[in-house]
């Protein structure tokens, strides 16, 4: 995924999709990248992604939703 950063990081796989759907919400492309083993699902992490032009105000839309 050329040009594209991970915003948000977790294990839980609809936390993800949670954040996925705000940052669409508010105009930003986000796509889910996940690094879960099929065989342990406990291990790996789940990476939520955004065009790299996209990434400070990701991060912003996401900061202000986890002060609330």
């Amino acid at each position: 995924m050329e040009n594209w950063i991970s915003v948000f990081t977790t294990t839980v796989e609809y936390t993800a999709e949670g954040v996925k759907a705000l940052l669409e919400r508010a105009g930003i492309p986000a796509v889910i990248l996940s690094h879960k083993d099929s065989a342990y699902v406990m291990l790996g992490e789940i990476n939520v992604m955004v065009p790299n032009d996209d990434a400070e105000r990701a991060a912003r839309v996401i900061n202000e939703r986890q002060g609330e």
